[in-house]
């Protein structure tokens, strides 16, 4: 009863933040970037030993130049999404701004429907709400929820507040189910590492054997929908070009994990442009292949 109270005034607490105009929560930014970096080394060693197992041909300055690099986007990250609570269409739209996505528009007209592929890299969140009020199709994405209710529910309502569906990753089949007869983009950030039972495969992802999704492969083989690749660059500070890039057209036609190989290489050549705006904080390479016995 204790913790959801507490969670209770959590989220009216960020709430209360979000109020607050983006350049000065920008200000706030750069205070929680020294908190996180240099005081409280927020999950420090895990970012380092990614961006040198990532990058072993950097040399140690430059690794810790884009781990600080990292550690200022993240805290810009942390505040953007919890301005996403109170943020209008208008100032979501003039902050990300799409091109290409009139090659979608020509599957929705026909009454077809798309597999958006994407990662954690950038503002994932604000792209996704601007896409919902950019496209004539519904847009419904793939996600795993929170373990906490309250903040779940809190998130819920931020992500659908100008119609996007939220489909819980597990629940992905009956969702596609529901809106068969209709045009729809459903969209994966398919760079989440797998659970150990949902462990099947391993590719060569920033030199590493990394375990890899293979939800979008699935869907895609299984309905033939075309696949697009949402390439996202940041512009600057709090704004980003998203780019609908065609990724496999025919997926009924790709070989077995040629459809993942492709998405992930798609995403390795995003990050080694600009490393600094992929989630380094996330534990991803927890899981290595197991050796033949």
């Amino acid at each position: 009863m204790i913790k959801r109270g507490f969670a209770h005034l959590g989220v009216f607490f960020l709430f209360l933040i979000s109020l607050l105009p983006l350049p000065l929560l920008f200000f706030f930014a750069r205070l929680l970037y020294y908190l996180l970096y240099y005081i409280i080394g927020y999950r420090k060693k895990v970012v380092r030993q990614n961006l040198i197992l990532s990058f072993p041909e950097k040399a140690s300055s430059e690794i810790i130049q884009i781990e600080k690099n990292f550690f200022h986007f993240l805290s810009d990250l942390i505040f953007e999404i919890i301005k996403m609570s109170t943020i209008s269409k208008k100032e979501t739209l003039r902050r990300v701004k799409f091109s290409g996505l009139e090659q979608l528009e020509t599957h929705f007209a026909a009454g077809g429907s798309i597999l958006a592929c994407t990662g954690h890299y950038g503002n994932w969140e604000l792209g996704t709400l601007a896409l919902g009020l950019s496209i004539s199709a519904k847009t419904m994405v793939i996600y795993k929820p929170l373990t906490n209710k309250i903040f779940e529910s809190w998130f819920d309502k931020m992500r659908t507040k100008y119609g996007n569906i939220f489909i819980a990753m597990r629940q992905t089949l009956r969702g596609i189910a529901a809106y068969k007869n209709e045009p729809t983009l459903l969209c994966f950030a398919s760079d989440q590492a797998p659970s150990r039972e949902d462990t099947r495969y391993f590719l060569d992802f920033l030199q590493q054997p990394t375990a890899a999704l293979l939800g979008v492969e699935k869907i895609a083989k299984s309905t033939n929908r075309p696949i697009y690749y949402f390439k996202v660059t940041v512009v600057k500070r709090g704004y980003y070009h998203v780019e609908v890039l065609p990724m496999c057209l025919n997926p009924s036609e790709m070989k077995e994990y040629e459809i993942t190989n492709l998405h992930f290489k798609f995403l390795e050549n995003i990050i080694k442009e600009q490393p600094e705006y992929w989630l380094w904080s996330h534990k991803r390479w927890k899981f290595k292949p197991e050796l033949p016995q």
